[in-house]
């Protein structure tokens, strides 16, 4: 409990209490979202006339879930799942992994719950030509870099006898990621190239496009001992936190060029309760800076102190709905807006709504992030 006593060091008695309630039911709410025949976490679920209806499968989802459960666990956390089993079979058959951030995934969820399974799987993902080999590393997507450069570094911190090996492919990924980094700190969703699509993808990022990175390049600043890429990592939290809603809100979509808000909604519960939290403390430990009053502020958007006057949270159902986004003319206008002028457009929001579903991933996210939050 070591690093979560550091970590929440600046938490308010008040946020960590709220700490307790988020992963009691994050806990619990992952419970109905997975099979035990097939050991995979469902999609989605979603609520329908009928009540909560579980939808499809997620592979990725489930290691992610798995993350969590594996961190709750390790603060003395009750998991709903047995994990052993799951995490067994994920890494057992892996076909679905098929992109270099799945690989990076995998890699990271051996790394933290089966570090004896990492010669073999290292071996069948075929690790040394996953730059090459992957459309989304040639592409050089962001989000999956820095899964990859996430996994790389725990092994690496797992595996010390074969950290040259993972140093020379993680250093690969740090180089392709810190091209997709703006001036201004944020991150493009990918190579700024080929078709005006990519062009313009390569200039605008999502909220995953920063906090994964940051999150990736403080485990590859650890693992390597590379100051560069925590001060890369700084200057990304530091943005964002800039940017940050006056409700605490972590906004969709954000400029590399400009280094504005592109689109706010829709605000995702995850963001708020998972992502940032994860990247946020994990980087203010690494590099002695206080993010907790960002944190603090994100966690309590879940509530009522939103901007739709709705609590998030359904205790009762054991979920954390999804998001708050635009609908109908509203996202319409909102959007058209966006496209006439980006940079002016962040304060039009009509038509607000709540989507009502909930992906196991989120619950996860939240369980990695905030799991031994709650100590005093």
């Amino acid at each position: 409990m070591r690093t979560a006593m550091r970590t929440q060091a600046g938490l308010s008695h008040a946020t960590r209490r709220n700490v307790a309630e988020l992963t009691a039911v994050a806990a619990a709410g992952l419970a109905p979202m997975f099979d035990p025949e097939t050991q995979l976490f469902c999609f989605r679920l979603r609520l329908t006339p009928e009540g909560l209806a579980g939808e499809g499968s997620s592979p990725r989802y489930g290691a992610m879930s798995l993350l969590g459960l594996q961190r709750w666990e390790a603060a003395g956390g009750r998991s709903p799942v047995e994990t052993g089993p799951a995490v067994d079979a994920l890494l057992t058959s892996h076909a679905w992994a098929d992109n270099m951030g799945d690989a990076g995934l995998l890699l990271w969820l051996a790394a933290k719950a089966a570090p004896e399974r990492l010669p073999g799987l290292c071996s069948s993902l075929r690790l040394e030509s996953a730059l090459s080999r992957f459309q989304d590393a040639r592409e050089r997507r962001t989000m999956e870099l820095a899964w990859f450069l996430t996994g790389l570094s725990y092994a690496a911190m797992t595996a010390p006898a074969r950290r040259s090996e993972f140093r020379s492919l993680a250093e690969g990924a740090f180089e392709l990621l810190r091209c997709n980094q703006g001036r201004h700190g944020i991150f493009g969703h990918q190579a700024a190239r080929g078709s005006v699509a990519g062009v313009l993808r390569g200039r605008i990022g999502s909220f995953a496009d920063q906090v994964y990175p940051i999150y990736a390049l403080t485990r590859f600043a650890v693992a390597f001992e590379a100051p560069a890429a925590l001060e890369m990592a700084r200057t990304c939290a530091d943005a964002i936190c800039d940017l940050q809603g006056s409700r605490g809100q972590w906004w969709w979509h954000y400029s590399a060029t400009s280094g504005k808000v592109f689109q706010q909604y829709p605000v995702y519960s995850v963001h708020q309760h998972g992502m940032a939290p994860m990247a946020l403390l994990a980087l203010g430990e690494a590099a002695g800076r206080d993010y907790s009053e960002s944190v603090s502020k994100g966690l309590a958007w879940l509530h009522a102190d939103n901007e739709i006057g709705l609590n998030m949270v359904d205790t009762a159902s054991r979920i954390i709905w999804r998001c708050v986004y635009l609908k109908g003319w509203g996202r319409r206008l909102r959007e058209a807006a966006h496209l006439l002028s980006p940079a002016g457009a962040a304060g039009f929001s009509t038509g607000l709504a709540v989507r009502f579903e909930c992906r196991p991933y989120e619950l996860g996210w939240l369980l990695y992030a905030l799991a031994g939050m709650d100590s005093e």
